[in-house]
């Protein structure tokens, strides 16, 4: 588990929010939430225009750390965290309003299970560079 391989996955990782963080400041008319028959109702699409930005900048920064991914131990847990907790949030909707349509189920997973493993995966590559 090489520096530059962490280095690619995350670079191809964030290519993630980075995209749907730009569709998701469409607001409700994102392709994804505008075939779902939503309301335009203004509180709704400041919310999801908000959320985009927000995770456009999650994945801005994510490339941000690329150079130095070893030395960036504290904002890369703190990048993927907020991952975590988002998966959290929409493990939460699942059980409380249903299933989602099958690709949110794997980013779920991703979120819950590959975040931690991201971090794990850092601080793996973060000790091998100081022992060098």
């Amino acid at each position: 588990m090489t520096r530059r391989l962490l280095q690619a996955t995350t670079a191809v990782m964030a290519l993630i929010p980075v995209a749907t963080g730009v569709l998701t400041m469409m607001g409700i008319d994102d392709p994804i939430y505008h075939t779902t028959g939503l309301p335009r109702d203004a509180l709704l699409d400041g919310n999801l225009r908000f959320f985009g930005g927000v995770w456009l900048a999650l994945g801005l920064a994510m490339w941000s750390l690329l150079p130095r991914i070893e030395h960036e131990g504290r904002l890369f847990a703190v990048l993927w965290g907020a991952v975590f907790l988002g998966g959290v949030g929409r493990a939460l909707s699942m059980a409380f309003v249903g299933l989602p349509p099958v690709p949110f189920i794997g980013f779920t997973v991703l979120e819950l299970i590959g975040a931690p493993a991201f971090i794990a995966w850092q601080r793996h590559v973060a000790a091998q560079s100081a022992v060098q």
